[in-house]
């Protein structure tokens, strides 16, 4: 399936499509338009553009907003969409301390990546390794 969203990914963007390629279609291809475009290309599902099904809602961002819409159940999912709600909208108090550096480092992959394809799939690495460790925290426990 096909999936389109803004051009300059960044931390929402590039956690959604890793959450796209691993729990909800591990054939996805993204597709990128400028901020702003309308209409929108025809056929592909969009995500994290205002006014769409996969959008914000609520004050959440837009992984969580697909973890809802796509029935993805994993306790793992539901603390990273809590870290990507504060990395991804305006907080006075981060109560999730790895926020601020996980929308700093996205930013920085943005910078250094010669496209967004190339952002998301090295943006994938960050997603699966708080993934992980996430995941080990929980074993310890």
């Amino acid at each position: 399936m096909k999936w389109v969203t803004w051009e300059n990914v960044g931390v929402d963007r590039i956690a959604c499509a890793w959450l796209i390629k691993k729990w909800i279609d591990s054939e996805a291809e993204f597709l990128f338009v400028p901020v702003g475009q309308k209409p929108l290309p025809e056929g592909p599902e969009p995500f994290d553009i205002p006014g769409v099904r996969l959008s914000h809602r609520r004050g959440h961002c837009t992984f969580h907003t697909m973890l809802r819409e796509y029935k993805v159940k994993d306790p793992i999912l539901e603390r990273m969409a809590q870290i990507i709600d504060e990395a991804d909208t305006v907080q006075e108090v981060f109560l999730e301390p790895v926020a601020p550096g996980l929308d700093f480092i996205c930013d920085g992959i943005r910078l250094i990546s010669p496209d967004d394809i190339t952002a998301l799939e090295r943006g994938s690495l960050i997603f699966e390794a708080l993934y992980e460790r996430l995941s080990s925290e929980c074993n310890e426990k």
